[in-house]
């Protein structure tokens, strides 16, 4: 007997859901029935996906699965009210949960609605590996993320450093996990999550670098506890259109859909 398609619904219309999109196309356990964008987006988003998917302005009242992929404001537009309805969620906007209190509202979602948010790993890997040494005790957790200049266009980094005319690696910020979070949205999604895999927020220490040296999305991780100890590099290839963006960062929301409906997950 052949398994039931899983019906996916897409918050987010940018270049990581066209990627995820475009790798499921041919999936047959997995399909994108809906897109969710700005009701001012429908007609031209609907345009492009043809008769491939419903493109809406809100999460359908039967969807089975929701990904979000578009921006820290979709948490509380779309996901906080389709886990209080039931519908379980993957996140990639991670970054979003520096705002205080939301971790605690959209765990209340899920408990009201009996449904799960599944924070994605995204761009990084060893995010099991901190999460089970958490369980013994952990006494540092270290962030360095590194990237080309042109990573860190249409961010503060603009005020903070003349971009265009970088010879060295410059630090951009040391702060918190909380505060890079905050003043970096789109690129330190990967330093949020590390932190609630590990001690939070405002315990994790984040430094951010423009690099003119180096052409990859470059993540380090240095991790301290009573398991031992943990360095991770991860040099990461940035999507092609969209150069804030780990092109991993596509391949792990696909993981996270296929192993919804796989027999086995590892």
């Amino acid at each position: 007997m052949t398994p039931p398609v899983l019906q996916v619904t897409l918050i987010g219309w940018g270049a990581i859901a066209r990627s995820i999109f475009q790798r499921l196309s041919q999936d047959t356990r997995v399909r994108i029935s809906h897109v969710v964008v700005r009701e001012s987006k429908v007609a031209d988003t609907q345009a492009q996906l043809g008769h491939a998917a419903i493109a809406c302005a809100a999460v359908p009242a039967d969807a089975q699965l929701v990904l979000e992929c578009a921006s820290h404001t979709a948490l509380t537009d779309h996901v906080l009210p389709a886990l209080q309805r039931g519908v379980t969620c993957g996140v990639l906007s991670v970054g979003a949960l520096s705002e205080v209190g939301l971790p605690e509202r959209l765990e209340d979602a899920a408990r009201q609605g009996h449904a799960q948010v599944h924070l994605l790993a995204g761009a990084i890997g060893g995010i099991d590996a901190i999460a089970a040494a958490r369980t013994a005790g952990l006494t540092q957790v270290t962030y360095t993320g590194r990237k080309p200049p042109t990573g860190w266009r249409g961010s503060p980094a603009e005020q903070v450093l003349n971009l265009d005319q970088l010879t060295e690696p410059a630090v951009i910020l040391e702060a918190s996990a909380r505060e890079a979070a905050r003043l970096y949205p789109k690129n330190a999604n990967v330093a949020a999550t590390i932190s609630l895999a590990g001690l939070g927020l405002d315990a994790t220490r984040v430094r951010l670098i423009a690099d003119p040296s180096v052409s990859e999305n470059i993540h380090e991780i240095h991790v301290q506890g009573t398991f031992g100890e943990m360095h991770l590099t991860m040099r990461g290839k940035p999507l092609p259109d969209n150069p804030k963006t780990s092109a991993l960062t596509v391949l792990s929301a696909v993981r996270f859909l296929q192993n919804q409906t796989a027999p086995i997950t590892i």
